[in-house]
């Protein structure tokens, strides 16, 4: 494997630097900047062999495109690293006893011991953190970059990913989304050559990453990555050009990493003749090689700033490694999953209401809610001129303009994780799902990125996603199925799920003022099928609380969404039973106590609800029931779901498939039990 020297090893660079403008303070402040990373790695690379850091992705080789780019950003500009980016890290002044911390898994990194190497964001940096699937960052970019457009910022973003990354479906739709939204992002792709072991020629077809550009209609470029003084001028001209012409730039940096993937994977599948062209190469050793040819920089200054350097990563190290071991904290550690928030109730201001289809309550929420919230972007497939296939935002352009109301390309990851991006620039983003299955389309952003930011590094999303939803409308298994249950198991979103048009309002108007994500679903079957009275003014409702629909005295029945309206009417038709329903409008968190209150009431408790049965969210409710309730049941805990098969699309397959009549002979069971 082939290591670096600390000691230069040219006499003079390979290759070819122009000073152009640059004056010897900048040219000082670049090699500065290039050597600080150089040294942290070597550094990192004898803790690791010590056991005092558990892994290690080495970007050595790599420096030059993470200081040039850094560097010839604004401070107050967005930076998106990826793991083999330290340089951007060091070049925005992050202290480097907190990465060190960060390394070690400690209290004071900047995610509590929760996440470890670059998996994480500093606000006060402007930097935004990579999770380890890659890509999805470069539409949190996109985001940022809509953010900065709506507010008429002349800032640009700039966001980093490799030459493996770039075969990724994100790759391909955060490009799409900026060249067809007229971005200033950046896109900075690291050609190393490998996607770890992979090389390029088993990645893609076309000679050049930045090929790919050509088929966004987007400019690119292509740049000696490992020379800092290229990559300085070529990110410093492309921002320019994105402020100015309102457009995104893929910049391809050619470059090697001279370790492996990481320290464990090695380097046995590079040829020898490659690594020694490209050590030849090296940014450090080059552009130090350069400095001492023009006169710069002598021996002893060399030595005198490397000294200098590694008393400053002896010491942060030092008082990093004196820092206790993060200590298990189970209260804290649950807190910290969501961004405190604490909902100002707000009652309509007069009680004038109208009679409103769920559709409708839906719709006036979300129109009050871009009233009150300037900052809210809706975004979604045909969701303006057109009103969405459902017809919620119809006429919301002519009000609040395409700026703000938006339609999307077919790119659900990207448009969740633009949403996200707004968020860290402190806006608030609705994206409509067109059909809740084709949510599965931006799945990772959603239980990656959205649940899991704020519980690694306290950044909160501030993003809800409307999931028309659900079955008995004879659309077979693309455009039926209810999905809520995959979003129940992962902590850090919030599930809304009503079931009339008044909870339907004030349940959409409080996700909307959430700092946290928020799932929110509308039964399709339900949006003309039911009305009621509505205020006509603003108002929200509690998240997290379930109602009380029905009072009875013999049996308790749990459920939410479409199964309210069955229970219902099974109660008209089952007069000799007392029915208490309660109506759980919130799925995560769901309402333990008035579950709780109810069953201690009735004795008996079926849980119900339209998913299939099992892994359902009934199965949990009721399997909680058992652990919590046991002492109060006069009765076996009984559940009824969907039939444990695709939904169908013929119609008497669907009734079949529908738990309607399960959970009518379940309750008949119960109350004879």
């Amino acid at each position: 494997m082939k290591t670096v020297s600390n000691t230069l090893s040219l006499s003079k660079p390979t290759l070819l630097f122009e000073k152009r403008d640059f004056t010897k303070e900048q040219l000082l402040l670049l090699y500065e900047n290039l050597l600080l990373p150089r040294l942290v790695e070597e550094k990192m690379l004898i803790l690791l062999r010590q056991g005092k850091i558990s892994k290690w992705f080495s970007g050595i080789g790599q420096e030059a495109v993470s200081v040039g780019s850094a560097l010839a950003m604004q401070e107050a500009e967005y930076v998106f690293p990826m793991h083999r980016n330290l340089g951007v890290f060091t070049s925005r002044k992050v202290p480097l006893y907190r990465l060190f911390a960060q390394f070690q898994g400690k209290q004071e990194g900047f995610t509590k011991g929760r996440d470890r190497s670059f998996h994480f964001g500093i606000k006060e940096q402007n930097i935004v953190g990579m999770i380890s699937h890659l890509g999805p960052q470069l539409s949190l970019a996109d985001g940022v970059a809509l953010a900065h457009k709506l507010k008429q910022e002349n800032q640009a973003v700039l966001a980093f990913s490799g030459d493996g990354a770039s075969s990724e479906g994100e790759f391909h739709e955060a490009l799409n989304v900026a060249a067809v939204w007229d971005l200033p992002v950046l896109f900075m792709i690291e050609n190393n050559g490998y996607g770890l072991s992979t090389p390029n020629s088993e990645q893609y077809r076309c000679e050049c990453v930045s090929d790919k550009a050509l088929g966004y209609g987007i400019k690119s470029i292509k740049v000696e990555g490992n020379n800092v003084l290229e990559v300085y001028k070529a990110v410093k001209e492309a921002r320019e050009y994105a402020i100015q012409e309102q457009r995104p730039v893929l910049i391809e940096a050619l470059t090697f990493r001279m370790r492996g993937h990481e320290e464990a994977s090695g380097t046995k599948y590079v040829p020898n003749d490659l690594m020694d062209f490209w050590a030849a190469k090296d940014p450090v050793n080059n552009f130090e090689a350069f400095l001492f040819q023009e006169g710069f920089i002598n021996e002893s200054y060399k030595n005198d700033t490397r000294s200098r350097l590694k008393t400053q990563i002896n010491e942060a190290w030092q008082k990093a490694d004196e820092l206790p071991l993060t200590k298990g904290l189970i209260g804290r550690e649950i807190k910290d999953v969501y961004a405190a928030f604490q909902i100002e109730n707000i009652q309509p201001k007069s009680t004038e209401t109208k009679k409103l289809r769920l559709v409708d309550a839906i719709s006036q929420g979300l129109y009050q809610a871009m009233q009150r919230f300037p900052e809210l972007v809706l975004m979604g497939q045909d969701i303006a001129e057109y009103g969405g296939v459902f017809k919620i935002t119809e006429g919301f352009t002519e009000q609040f303009g395409k700026e703000r109301v938006r339609n999307t390309p077919l790119c659900e990851s990207a448009i969740v994780g633009a949403g996200l991006g707004l968020s860290i620039k402190g806006m608030k983003a609705m994206v409509e799902m067109q059909f809740a299955d084709f949510v599965t389309c931006g799945f990772n952003q959603i239980v990656n990125n959205l649940a899991k930011i704020h519980y690694r590094w306290g950044q909160n999303a501030d993003v809800v996603i409307r999931m028309p939803t659900g079955a008995g409308v004879k659309a077979g298994p693309f455009h039926s199925q209810s999905n809520e249950a995959w979003f129940f198991h992962t902590p850090g979103l919030k599930i809304v799920y009503p079931s009339t048009p008044f909870t339907a309002k004030g349940l959409l108007t409080a996700a909307i003022e959430e700092p946290n994500p928020v799932m929110y679903f509308e039964h399709k079957a339900l949006y003309r099928a039911i009305s009621e009275e509505v205020p006509k003014q603003y108002y929200n409702l509690p998240i997290g609380k379930a109602r009380l629909d029905l009072e009875g005295e013999d049996i308790t029945v749990v459920t939410y969404g479409m199964g309210v309206h069955w229970v219902k009417a099974i109660a008209e038709a089952l007069p000799q039973i007392s029915i208490e329903l309660v109506d759980l409008q919130t799925l995560l968190p769901w309402d333990k106590e008035t579950v709780k209150r109810s069953v201690e009431k009735t004795n008996r408790v079926l849980v119900c609800n339209e998913d299939t049965l099992t892994g359902s969210i009934a199965s949990e409710i009721a399997a909680w029931i058992a652990e919590h309730c046991f002492e109060y049941l006069d009765a076996p805990v009984l559940r009824e779901g969907s039939l444990d098969t695709p939904v169908p699309f013929a119609g008497a397959l669907e009734e079949d498939f529908l738990p309607k009549k399960r959970i009518k002979e379940k309750i008949e069971r119960l109350f004879e039990y």
